[in-house]
């Protein structure tokens, strides 16, 4: 469905945030037939809802207000498991969403990116090495402006979540995932259903899919998927991949590209990640030998995104990280590989999802180190790492006091991870709140 598709119609856009706001002022140049905002949240009377082109209905309103629409445009905020959804649909309702009316228009122009983990990073550093390569682009997505808020552009490079996902119709023109475990659970319904929603990004057709090659679960849910031509995704960042990384160089196939202390981001994840963006520049016809020098200066200019093993120095000598966007075990796990060898403690806990920390458990099983548990979900996390040998655990009773303890049993040299292994909401309004309170924390005790 197109934008165009909505003239004439009625249309319900569902959710007024940023993206719902986007959405009625794409759709609204289109003459829709009736356009209304709908907000179900129990706190709608509070809606700063403005907009008059289409007027805010809610609480006991909400429903009959989505009932009575032709289509329904949902926010990526309105989970697939929104107890409306399944009796409109079975009333015949289209229900899409702002990114699927987007992507119907621009995916031929467009490189869509998707992962549990690593999608901010490898969307971002596709999009630096592109317009180093010489192709400018407009980037956006998950994380920044809104799809149908973005500026024309001849290439997009997109961040998306499983939740702009799930509603597609359309591919993007090249496809890629960085990595599958288990996430958003309570959202999507179940395991199954989120990688469902998650891979639909390469149901439709994309000329090109990307994957890390090195990622069993992503490589076991894709079999058998194939692009518009029948191929195969190209796998990067294994050991069979054309692009990888061996004996800390950068590989091309047989030829070194460059030393992977190009790149200043920490950890294996991130060396696939830049595989994976390489092998996208490569699908899209950049001579990535022949242009070698300019993508290693372009890969060391690369600074990373804030919240994501962002180290804050410190004068007792060890190194304070911030990592609050980890926020599932297996996030966490990529987290503590990075600073193998150092001493480390690992602060964990928050929003409490019912997450299985089975796997962290036994990821951790053969290592030795610290770590100290959040509200609300730190002690259960504790609890499952009870009877491993090697770990010391402490509860706190905050994000200050684990910093205080961090301080008392860290030794000089050691690093302090702030790699929670779960949402942010609850205690913090947001990660950036999470974030400004662990800086807090480390100057007052400082």
């Amino acid at each position: 469905m197109r934008l165009a598709d909505l003239r004439g119609r009625s249309v319900a856009v569902w959710g007024t945030g940023r993206e719902g706001r986007a959405a009625v002022d794409a759709i609204a140049r289109h003459e829709p037939a009736r356009l209304i905002a709908v907000n179900d949240g129990a706190g709608y009377l509070d809606d700063p809802w403005d907009d008059p082109r289409a007027p805010l209905a809610g609480g006991e309103h909400a429903f009959a207000a989505l009932a009575s629409a032709d289509v329904i445009v949902r926010s990526p905020g309105v989970f697939s498991t929104h107890p409306f959804l399944a009796d409109l649909r079975a009333r015949g309702i289209t229900i899409t969403g702002g990114s699927a009316l987007w992507m119907a228009e621009h995916a031929a122009r467009t490189v869509g990116v998707t992962g549990s983990k690593g999608k901010s990073t490898t969307s971002s550093l596709i999009s630096h090495l592109l317009a180093a390569a010489g192709r400018p682009n407009a980037y956006g997505g998950n994380i920044g402006v809104p799809l149908l808020d973005l500026p024309p552009a001849q290439l997009y490079v997109l961040e998306l979540s499983s939740y702009q996902c799930a509603d597609l119709t359309d591919s993007p023109r090249v496809a890629v995932v960085t990595s599958l475990f288990p996430e958003h659970l309570d959202a999507h319904g179940g395991e199954r259903e989120y990688y469902r929603d998650k891979l639909n990004l390469l149901r439709h057709g994309p000329d090109l899919i990307v994957v890390n090659g090195a990622d069993e679960r992503l490589r076991d849910e894709i079999r058998g998927v194939t692009d518009r031509n029948g191929f195969p995704p190209v796998p990067a960042g294994a050991g069979d991949s054309r692009f990888r990384v061996e004996d800390g160089t950068v590989f091309c196939s047989d030829d070194p590209l460059f030393a992977r202390e190009a790149l200043p981001l920490k950890g294996r994840h991130n060396e696939r990640n830049l595989c994976v963006a390489l092998a996208v520049l490569d699908g899209m016809g950049v001579d990535v030998l022949g242009e070698r020098a300019t993508l290693e200066a372009a890969v060391r200019s690369f600074p990373g995104l804030p919240h994501r093993l962002t180290e804050i120095p410190d004068a007792s000598g060890v190194t304070f990280v911030d990592d609050t966007l980890s926020t599932s075990p297996y996030a966490t796990m990529h987290a503590v590989e990075a600073y193998e060898g150092r001493p480390l403690t690992v602060l964990v806990g928050g929003t409490d999802r019912g997450l299985d920390y089975g796997p962290l458990r036994d990821f951790l099983a053969s290592r030795e180190l610290t770590v100290i548990g959040l509200p609300d979900s730190g002690a259960r996390i504790l609890s499952e790492l009870s009877a491993l040998p090697k770990i010391t655990t402490h509860l706190s009773e905050d994000l200050a006091d684990a910093v205080r303890i961090a301080r008392e049993v860290t030794p000089a040299g050691g690093v302090v991870l702030l790699s929670p292994a779960a949402p942010s909401y609850g205690r913090f309004r947001n990660f950036e709140h999470r974030s400004e309170a662990f800086a807090e924390a480390i100057r007052a005790t400082a």
